[in-house]
């Protein structure tokens, strides 16, 4: 089974930092892209930041400039590095991997269970 672990969510002040990681385990043949998506309380799920294969890289314009995204191909993770962080960053934020498991050829998208992010002012 494709599973995937988050840690380092918590509660920070405004202009804090927290950095996330996410650990897919499994019988994984290659993971495309990697990702990490927020929602908060009564709102849609948005993306935040995205890796795809090695360095090709977007955010969104809410967190350009204070988050950064990087990937460990060799320990199948993936981290959000999250500085000056806002109150309006609050949110459970997802991890998501596009990938293949070993043996397949199609790619499915995987996603963990969400890691609570606070930020108070």
């Amino acid at each position: 089974q494709v599973q995937l672990v988050e840690s380092g969510g918590g509660l920070v002040q405004a202009g804090g930092s927290l950095r996330l990681s996410c650990v897919v385990s499994g019988r994984i043949n290659n993971i495309n892209a990697m990702g990490w998506y927020r929602q908060a309380p009564g709102k849609q799920r948005e993306l935040a930041a995205t890796i795809t294969g090695i360095k090709t890289i977007a955010y969104a314009d809410s967190v350009k400039g204070r988050f950064t995204i990087s990937r460990d191909n060799a320990k199948n993770a993936v981290y959000l590095q999250m500085d000056s962080l806002k109150p309006e960053d609050t949110a459970v934020y997802y991890c998501n991997a596009r990938l293949s498991r070993w043996g397949m050829r199609v790619d499915n998208d995987y996603w963990g269970q969400g890691t609570q992010v606070t930020v108070s002012s």
